[in-house]
């Protein structure tokens, strides 16, 4: 059955359709062509026409125009729509005018740097020019470093490899420093929170850099449809830009399906599991040679389908190679073999990540099914465009879970189609963050007396603490670097903290291995001892977590569960930063122990056991926003009303934030106090889920009216009687009047 066939088929399915929710057949989309600019070098053109493109789509030639006219852009359009044309052009055009002139590329991941040189090489072949264009990173052999270093006209890394393996090196680099002409950064839309915020400040060390050396270059980025691609792109790189939005790719037709398992406790609202009505969606698929990818919202949810998957297609031999996991942890040869087998069309199911959503190009695939709702507006359609890329119709099936934020989505589908309102947020002046990357900076260059780091508030207080603690010099007007330590290999910039936990496999005595990694807040959660580590499909137990030593030791197992831990938080306040009658917003400790976790089978997804976690306590200094309920509201509700009144509202908050501050739930953390710590009236708590606080907390303090707003529509509109995980939580957790009370309590916020 071809995919024309299974849509008929599932039109006429009446078990399938009572469950979609929505069913929008985007139509066919025709390109908007504009011809070749003026400034186009000629040996351009015909290498272009070889590769059948006779014209330039809009965006493409504006893109050229604007970069012409020496402007930064940021090039805003679809999945697919051509946006490496919009930089490659450029880069190309100059580098022929002049062969001495040199561009570095920045992607977020390896796999996607390695996809995209092997595009900027083609067309290089093409022109037949000696442009020399080398991927830079972590997998590079020794012995091709060198000739990179003095040969290279376009460097293809990543912000990682950048951080620790270019910019502590410069002096190794004076030829591609002192010919920058573009600085290329591509889905910038994955640069928000604390990877954007160390992003940030990488971009200040090298534009200081390219300064020293007498460069200026220009920088092109590209993003995905968020809601401030200018606001985002000028806080990175610290100085305005030309938006760049006009879209003239062609698209074929696409079928988007909302999916809502169906309930099986009306009085509870409860649903049937997201992984098994996955599994079932996919297996139809699989079964009937679509070519699938599935996306799993986390590392447990891939291994678990992947399993589920692979027995499905097993062979009488054994053989499951044609589904395979994807996702990150798993070593770079693996992730490359698997990249490799879907473009040459051997693998028929990918189940992965968000580590597959960028635009890596991993060949035809028809369909596209999300196991849950992935948590932002921009990446449900980036997962979505990895279906349909060779511009022929295409299906994504998002199959909702129980979760609150799922349900509003699939329950208000024109939200969804409409403009997003999403918001990608960073903070480049996170004093974790900042303070790592002006030691970086004075490592790598000395600082001079008045001089700042970007546009960085505070330097000269940053260095002269820098030099009390003896990590700086201060000789005459210079600040020099005077530890032994090389400081950017102490900092991830995916984290803000410093170490990650090596994960190694130790079945084999003789020959352990790594096979992953983990940050440490959530190592506790997924690797404590007894735990059940998934990779693969694989299951492992947790030998030993050794918290000194960074490691987790695991041992393969044949077992029919896996393990979720429960964490208990306790907050404290540090500082307030503003206050308002209604709210303040300011700077708190948060103290988190894992201190249970449960075992629950595959299959039905029921607790077979418990255990106790003996770990220590995390702390994370961080910022947040609180709101107070006056006396005179409080003293209106039962003690037990309000505090079920206040715990709806903490469910609601979970649900209207991620929704404006384009952020994942895991982002944000909503508590709620009775009596709190701090203020020591009822006190409903929203933080930022990491060390420093990367602006949501502050961003939702001023917006928090249109949030609370968002919380009561979602109550109001909610179809259940006395509560369900749609909307404030099921009756049971939150009381047969909860609802009412999370309602009227709104109500009454909203009018103070």
């Amino acid at each position: 059955m071809n995919l024309s066939q299974l849509l008929d088929y599932l039109r006429q399915d009446e078990a399938f359709m009572q469950n979609v929710t929505c069913w929008r057949t985007l139509p066919k989309r025709e390109a908007v062509f504009a011809p070749f600019p003026d400034g186009l070098d000629e040996r351009v053109i015909p290498a272009l026409q070889k590769h059948h493109i006779t014209q330039l789509y809009a965006h493409q030639a504006d893109a050229f125009s604007a970069i012409q006219e020496g402007k930064d852009v940021v090039i805003v359009t679809p999945t697919a729509s051509g946006k490496t044309l919009c930089y490659n052009l450029p880069v190309l055009n100059e580098i022929l005018k002049n062969p001495d002139a040199r561009a570095l590329y920045l992607f977020p991941t390896k796999a996607l740097s390695a996809d995209q040189v092997s595009e900027l090489y083609e067309l290089i072949e093409l022109i037949g020019a000696d442009i020399k264009t080398y991927t830079y990173d972590g997998d590079t052999p020794g012995a091709a470093r060198r000739a990179i270093r003095q040969a290279g006209h376009v460097v293809v890394t990543n912000p990682d490899m950048l951080h620790s393996g270019i910019l502590p090196h410069h002096t190794k680099w004076v030829k591609l420093f002192e010919n920058l002409k573009y600085i290329v950064i591509d889905e910038i839309h994955s640069y928000r929170g604390v990877f954007g915020s160390n992003l940030a400040n990488v971009l200040r060390r090298l534009i200081r850099l390219c300064r020293f050396y007498g460069s200026n270059p220009q920088f092109i980025l590209c993003s995905a449809t968020i809601e401030n691609p200018e606001e985002l792109a000028q806080t990175l790189i610290g100085r305005p830009v030309t938006k760049i939005d006009r879209n003239g790719s062609p698209s074929g037709e696409k079928h988007v399906i909302f999916y809502n398992p169906p309930v099986v406790n009306r009085q509870l609202g409860i649903r049937r599991g997201v992984l098994p009505e996955t599994r079932r969606i996919a297996s139809m698929l699989v079964n009937n040679g679509i070519r699938t990818i599935v996306f799993g919202k986390s590392r447990l949810q891939v291994e678990v389908l992947t399993r589920q998957l692979k027995e499905l297609v097993k062979d009488p031999v054994g053989n499951s190679g044609r589904v395979r996991g994807y996702r990150g942890g798993y070593l770079p040869s693996e992730r490359r073999e698997i990249e490799k087998g879907l473009r040459a069309g051997r693998i028929d199911a990918v189940i992965s990540t968000n580590a597959l959503e960028l635009g890596i190009d991993i060949g035809s695939l028809e369909a596209c099914v999300m196991c849950g709702y992935p948590g932002t507006i921009a990446s449900t359609w980036q997962e979505a465009g990895r279906a349909g890329r060779r511009f022929g119709a295409s299906l994504t099936i998002l199959v909702a879970s129980s979760a609150a934020l799922d349900q509003f989505i699939v329950s208000h589908p024109d939200y969804f189609f409409g403009a997003s309102p999403e918001n990608a947020l960073l903070n480049p002046d996170n004093i974790y963050i900042l303070l790592s990357h002006m030691k970086c900076s004075a490592y790598e260059l000395p600082f001079h007396d008045g001089e700042g780091f970007g546009n960085a508030a505070g330097s000269e207080e940053m260095l002269a603490y820098l030099t009390d603690e003896n990590i700086l010099r201060h000789v005459g007007d210079t600040y020099h670097w005077s530890e032994e330590d090389f400081p950017a290999s102490e900092i991830s910039l995916r984290t803000a903290m410093t170490e990650n936990f090596l994960i190694m496999d130790i079945t084999d005595p003789a020959h352990i291995r790594m096979v992953g990694e983990m940050d440490r807040f959530t190592a506790p959660m997924l690797l404590h001892e007894n735990a059940i580590y998934l990779h693969e499909g694989t299951t492992y137990q947790v030998e030993k977590l050794d918290f000194d030593a960074c490691k987790a030791f695991i041992r393969k197992v044949d077992v029919d569960y896996y393990t979720d831990a429960d964490l208990n938080v306790a907050l404290s306040l540090l500082d307030v930063l503003e206050e308002r009658p209604d709210a303040s917003y300011g700077e708190i400790n948060v103290t988190a122990r894992v201190r249970m976790f449960k075992k629950m089978r595959f299959d039905t997804g029921e607790n077979v056991g418990y255990g106790p976690v003996m770990l220590p306590e995390t702390e994370m200094h961080t910022t947040a926003l609180w709101w107070t309920v006056p006396d005179d509201i409080a003293a209106a509700f039962g003690k037990d009303d309000l505090q079920n009144g206040m715990l709806g509202i903490a469910n609601l908050m979970r649900i209207a934030a991620p929704l404006n501050l384009m952020c994942s739930p895991h982002d944000i953390a909503v508590a709620y106090q009775v009596k709190c710590t701090f203020t020591g009236k009822p006190t409903l708590i929203l933080y930022d889920n990491c060390p420093g606080g990367v602006g949501l907390a502050e961003k939702a303090f001023h917006m928090r009216e249109i949030l609370l707003r968002n919380c009561l529509e979602i109550v109001t509109t909610c179809p259940c009687e006395k509560g369900c995980p749609s909307c404030v939580g099921p009756e049971t957790e939150i009381g047969p009047t909860g609802k009412q009370m999370a309602e009227n309590l709104l109500q009454q916020l909203l009018n103070r």
